[in-house]
């Protein structure tokens, strides 16, 4: 069996590229790798193959050279708490808005929805989606992927998400499946509950081992996982021959940490970064600590491009994700169409697919453009590509606070049944509302939690 995301020698091709993103010289290192027969990152999560003793071994000492390396970025991209924010400018607090149960439960709702509309169009690149889409009369994208009326010819080409798909269709859409951003969203409550807004990264890594499956966590996560039962803790959980630690994985988990602190993106931002330390790092955690602060801000704004610009307050302005953010921002004011704005940002931002720079943009544009919009904003963020769950999650959270549960329209809500499967111990079958309410007594006392 190869498992995924933590074979060293599938490591290495990934630690390359992350490294070169921090402008780190890795010319000499990746030579030496090639030289022994050492192969570039699998296109997949593990290398169809076993390599010889040697050359893993030559991985493991590899990797571990290539985290003594210093990060030239360090400047512009700190890694403490204090020093985020004071490379930022966080914005001031404001007072939750009246309708709070409201907003708390389209919050949950809106991010299940945007997440299952993403789940069968995940790794399929936007020509993909467009083609899928087009075929089945659904271009734009307005509503649930389907398979009814796809020519074969077209699913082959680009065949779903194999995981998502018996459950993510029009046609088979009975309740929320499990997806790790939704098991993740529910267990920032549990740690919220347990520990309250106060919890440390080892609270957080407590839960973890408490909780998740090694199998339903992935790249950064399992890494950080692999470090923790090697006996690390963080922040080496995060530095540890982890080349994922700039991924997306942070940011999926932060929705709760923004609801404990309605219109305290200050506070929301500490959270994240709490927790996220435990898997990333600089960008990586930058993305967390913007998304929970536009989460706070959705409690209490009224329009979803003020909650992007809540969340840009809070990270470093000389960063790579801080100026990816503002480009989204100036794209989705432009004349360009949708299209083109996304365009733009793939030209801009030439990373991995789930890299946290180039998946947040792609958020803040469609939080720009479509602000007010439920339907076109989590549409618009699955027909980007890139990680299309957790981008119409994080689009559908915001925008569903925002419109408040009723305000949803009834086509995303009535397939979803109102309850959550998840792998979680003790969760699977927990509802949308009683999960809205034990969220609302965090956001309404958060120190009691």
């Amino acid at each position: 069996m190869r498992i995924t995301w933590i074979q060293p020698e599938d490591l290495v091709g990934h630690e390359l590229r992350q490294a070169r993103e921090e402008q780190k010289d890795v010319d000499e290192i990746e030579e030496r790798w090639h030289a022994a027969g050492g192969a570039p990152a699998p296109a997949r999560g593990a290398s169809p193959d076993p390599v010889p003793p040697e050359l893993r071994s030559l991985a493991i000492d590899l990797l571990d050279e290539l985290d003594a390396l210093p990060r030239p970025l360090a400047g512009d991209e700190p890694e403490g708490f204090d020093e985020i924010l004071t490379a930022a400018d966080p914005a001031p607090a404001a007072a939750p808005a009246g309708n709070l149960e409201e907003r708390v439960a389209g919050a949950w709702l809106g991010r299940s929805a945007g997440c299952v509309l993403g789940k069968p169009v995940e790794n399929i690149p936007r020509a993909g989606i467009r083609a899928i889409a087009q075929a089945t009369g659904n271009w734009p994208v307005s509503s649930w992927f389907t398979a009814v009326g796809l020519p074969d010819e077209v699913s082959e080409r680009w065949p779903w998400n194999r995981a998502s798909r018996p459950t993510s269709l029009a046609e088979n859409i009975d309740g929320i499946p499990e997806d790790d951003d939704l098991n993740f969203t529910i267990l920032g409550l549990i740690v919220l509950e347990r520990h309250g807004t106060g919890f440390t990264t080892a609270d957080v890594a407590k839960a973890w081992m408490d909780y998740l499956p090694a199998g339903r966590i992935f790249t950064a996560e399992r890494v950080a996982l692999r470090n923790l039962l090697e006996g690390c803790l963080p922040p080496e959980t995060a530095t540890r021959r982890n080349p994922f630690r700039e991924w997306i994985g942070a940011r999926l988990r932060v929705d709760a940490y923004g609801w404990a602190a309605p219109g305290d993106p200050e506070a929301a931002a500490r959270m994240a970064w709490e927790d996220a330390r435990l898997s990333h790092t600089a960008n990586g955690l930058y993305a967390a600590m913007f998304m929970s602060a536009v989460h706070a801000a959705s409690l209490t704004e009224d329009s979803s491009a003020a909650c992007a610009d809540v969340g840009l307050s809070v990270v470093p302005s000389a960063s790579r994700l801080a100026h990816a953010l503002r480009e989204a921002r100036d794209l989705a004011g432009s004349a360009r169409d949708w299209e083109e704005v996304v365009d733009e940002l793939e030209r801009a931002h030439d990373y991995h697919w789930v890299h946290a720079i180039n998946n947040t943009a792609l958020v803040a544009a469609a939080l720009h453009r479509f602000d007010g919009d439920f339907s076109g904003a989590i549409c618009a963020a699955v027909q980007g590509g890139l990680d299309t769950d957790t981008n119409g999650a994080a689009v559908g959270s915001v925008l569903g606070a925002l419109t408040g549960r009723s305000g949803i329209p009834h086509v995303w809500v009535e397939p979803l049944r109102g309850r959550f499967s998840t792998s979680l111990p003790g969760y699977d079958g927990a509802t949308v509302g009683a999960l809205a309410q034990r969220t609302l007594a965090l956001a309404v006392e958060p120190s009691r939690a």
